[in-house]
C-alpha cells in the first residue's frame, strides 16, 4: 500500500511537470502482481485526482488559450473514447510496440521545437502576418494530433503529455509553461473519459484499493509538481521532459 501511494505521489508530480507519471505507477502495479489490463485501468482512474490538482496549479497559464482549446478539448474527448474502446478489444502488444517509436519522435520534436517556432515566426514576419497567428492548416493539424494523442492516452496513457507538448511545440507560437498548462487539462480530460469507460464496462476488472491509493498520492503529487514546475525556465522544462522521456523509453524497451 505504501509503495503504491508513493508511486502515486511521484506520478502526480511528474504528470504536472512533464506527463509520464504512468511510467512509475504502471510498472509498480505490474511488479506487485496486478495483471497488465487491470494495472492500466486502475492507474488511469487513480491519476484523475493528480490531473485535477496539477491542472488547478497551472490555471493562470490557461488564460487566453480557450479559443484554441475549444477545438482541442472535443478532439481529446473523442480520441480518449476511441482509445478506451481499443483497450477493451485489442491485445496490449498492438500499442506497446508502437509506444517507443512515438516517444522517440516526440522527444525529437521537444528538442527542435524552439527552432520550429523560430522558423514559423520568421515566415510570418516575411509574409506580414502576426507571429502569434495560427493558420487554419496548423489548427487542423493540431486538432488531428490532439485526437491521435487522445486515442493513445485512452489506450495506454503513458507519455501522452510528452506527445502533446511535442505536437503543440511544433505547431504553436506558445510559451512552454502555457503549453504545459494546456497539456495538463487535455491529459486530465483523457483520463476522465478513460476512467468512466473502464468503470462502466469493466468495473470488476479494476482494483479499487490500488486506484484509491494512487488517487490519494497523485492528488498530493499534482500540487507539488505544479508548484515547482511553474518555476522552471523553458529550457529547464524541456530538459526535464527529455530526461524523463528517455528514462521512460528505457523502461518500455526493457519490460
Amino acid at each position: 500500500m505504501i509503495l503504491i501511494a508513493l508511486a502515486g505521489v511521484g506520478a502526480g508530480a511528474i504528470n504536472a511537470i512533464v506527463g509520464s507519471g504512468t511510467l512509475i505507477t504502471f510498472p509498480t502495479l505490474v511488479a506487485l502482481g496486478y495483471p497488465p489490463v487491470t494495472s492500466t485501468m486502475s492507474n488511469a482512474i487513480g491519476l484523475v485526482a493528480g490531473g485535477v490538482s496539477g491542472t488547478w496549479g497551472y490555471r493562470r497559464e490557461l488564460a487566453g488559450q480557450w479559443n484554441r482549446l475549444r477545438w482541442q478539448i472535443p478532439a481529446s474527448l473523442v480520441g480518449a473514447g476511441c482509445g478506451s474502446w481499443l483497450l477493451l478489444h485489442l491485445p496490449e502488444k498492438v500499442f506497446t510496440r508502437v509506444v517507443p517509436v512515438l516517444l522517440v519522435l516526440a522527444l525529437a520534436l521537444v528538442v527542435i521545437g524552439p527552432r520550429i517556432q523560430a522558423w514559423a515566426r520568421r515566415q510570418a514576419e516575411a509574409e506580414g502576418r502576426s507571429a502569434e497567428h495560427v493558420s487554419g492548416a496548423r489548427m487542423t493539424a493540431l486538432v488531428a494530433a490532439t485526437f491521435a494523442v487522445g486515442v493513445y492516452g485512452g489506450y495506454f496513457t503513458a507519455a501522452q503529455g510528452i506527445l502533446l507538448i511535442a505536437a503543440m511545440g511544433a505547431l504553436l507560437p506558445e510559451d512552454m509553461q502555457r503549453m504545459n498548462a494546456a497539456k495538463n487539462l487535455l491529459s486530465l480530460l483523457v483520463n476522465i473519459v478513460a476512467a468512466v469507460a473502464y468503470t462502466v464496462v469493466a468495473f470488476d476488472r479494476i482494483s479499487w484499493p490500488a486506484a484509491g491509493l494512487i488517487a490519494a498520492g497523485s492528488l498530493v503529487g499534482g500540487f507539488l509538481g505544479a508548484h515547482y514546475g511553474r518555476r522552471l525556465s523553458p529550457t529547464a522544462l524541456r530538459a526535464v521532459i527529455v530526461v524523463v522521456g528517455l528514462i521512460g523509453l528505457y523502461r518500455l524497451l526493457t519490460v
